[in-house]
């Protein structure tokens, strides 16, 4: 089952923007104490790895980041968030499309 990951389109970003490969980023990561492989990084961007708070300062420190938001998606809190929120859940991208026929707050609790 795919994992829902809401910071991989942002770290692809910000590695990309640095030009680092995804070796790059994962031996930044290791510098500053966080024992990832290329390849969980991989799973990371690719939303199959699951990223635990407690990890995002790490992706912060080497990003140069002032704080955490970068990492998330923009959401406009004038506008509904869920679904803002659904909306980066559900996508195709990530292989994960709501069953039309089942009732909203049911397919969001899959994933909450």
């Amino acid at each position: 089952m795919k994992m829902v990951n809401l910071i991989a389109d942002q770290v692809t970003r910000l590695r990309q923007e640095r030009g680092w490969t995804q070796e790059e980023l994962s031996s930044r990561l290791q510098l500053a104490g966080w024992d990832i492989s290329r390849s969980n990084l991989s799973k990371i961007e690719n939303c199959t790895l699951y990223v635990p708070e407690f990890r995002l300062p790490y992706l912060a420190h080497v990003f140069h980041l002032p704080n955490l938001m970068p990492l998330f998606p923009v959401i406009d809190l004038q506008k509904p968030v869920h679904d803002a929120i659904l909306r980066l859940i559900y996508n195709e991208k990530r292989g994960l499309v709501p069953d039309a026929a089942a009732p909203l707050c049911l397919k969001s609790k899959k994933f909450f």
